[in-house]
């Protein structure tokens, strides 16, 4: 089946879709941005890249889809962890044309995906407590 054919039978009636008012979102693997639409499209296309957190916390887990095995879904992806810090992930990521090579397109969201993961495991520090003003002696 074409991919377009794909899309107009998923575009509107996938189980992963989030409806709204304003948009239509999806939690579907593969879609780097989470919008509804053919570009990001990760179960219609055959090239997609899929970015998401480490179990552990540390880190980030980048999965490919072959495009030579698109027809087998279950050795159709290949994942590699990027443990080494965010600066390293997004040179990896820029560099070693798993993104520039593969979809050109999904640069800048691959990039900000990996940033988003990377900024929500950083530690944060703990909110300090409001100190009351003591009352001059008049």
């Amino acid at each position: 089946m074409s991919r377009d054919l794909q899309w107009l039978v998923i575009r509107k009636s996938s189980s992963y879709l989030l409806k709204s008012k304003t948009a239509t979102f999806t939690k579907e693997p593969f879609n780097l941005m989470g919008k509804n639409s053919y570009k990001y499209n990760g179960l219609v296309n055959k090239q997609a890249i899929d970015i998401r957190p480490d179990p552990a916390g540390k880190g980030a887990i980048v999965s490919v889809k072959n495009r030579r095995r698109h027809h087998r879904p279950v050795v159709s992806a290949y994942s590699y962890p990027l443990l080494r810090g965010s600066r390293r992930a997004i040179r990896t990521l820029k560099q070693q044309g798993i993104v520039r090579c593969y979809r050109a397109d999904l640069t800048d969201a691959a990039v900000r995906r990996t940033c988003a993961i990377y900024r929500s495991q950083r530690p944060t520090s703990g909110v300090q407590k409001r100190r009351s003003r003591k009352k001059r002696a008049q």
